[in-house]
C-alpha cells in the first residue's frame, strides 16, 4: 500500500523549501565536523581524525649508540656493582665497548675521576672527563 500522508504538500514536512538544499542541512559533506559538533556520530562510527596520508622517513644514524657523560657518572655504583666497571686506585675504570656504547657526549656533570674506554668522544665530553682528573681513552684498531 502507498503512503498518501504527504501528497500535495509542497515540502512533505521538511519545514520551508529553503532547509532540505545543500549539505548545510546535514552539517557538512562526509566526515565533516568529525572533532567537532559530529564528534559522538564519528566516534561511533570508527572514523580516524587527523592527519592521514605519507609520512617522511626520518633521518636515521645506523650504528651509532651514544651516552652522555652525566649518565654514565650517575651509573657508576650501578656499573661497579655489576662488574662491568672495575675501581683501582681511586679512578673509576669503564670500558664502552662492553656496554655496546659508541660514542660518549658531554652532557651532564662529572663528579669523580673515570677512565673511559670508547671508540668516540665529543670535545665537551673529553674536557670535562680531563677537569674531573680522569681519562678518554680511544683504542687504537
Amino acid at each position: 500500500m502507498n503512503t498518501k500522508k504527504f501528497r500535495g504538500t509542497r515540502t512533505c514536512g521538511g519545514g520551508t523549501h529553503k532547509n532540505r538544499r545543500g549539505a548545510g542541512n546535514r552539517g557538512g559533506r562526509g566526515k565533516c565536523g568529525a572533532c567537532k559538533h559530529h564528534a559522538v556520530r564519528a566516534f561511533l562510527r570508527g572514523y580516524t581524525y587527523g592527519k592521514h596520508g605519507f609520512t617522511r622517513p626520518q633521518k636515521v644514524i645506523s650504528g651509532t649508540n651514544t651516552v652522555n657523560i652525566g649518565e654514565l657518572d650517575g651509573r657508576v655504583s650501578e656499573l661497579l656493582r655489576t662488574g662491568v666497571a672495575e675501581q683501582k686506585d681511586g679512578v673509576v675504570h669503564i670500558d664502552a665497548g662492553r656496554l655496546g656504547i659508541n660514542k660518549i657526549l658531554g652532557t651532564g656533570k662529572v663528579n669523580q675521576s673515570m677512565m673511559i674506554t670508547a671508540p668516540a668522544f665529543s670535545a665537551t665530553a673529553i674536557t670535562k672527563i680531563e677537569s674531573a682528573g680522569g681519562t678518554a681513552v680511544i683504542p687504537s684498531e
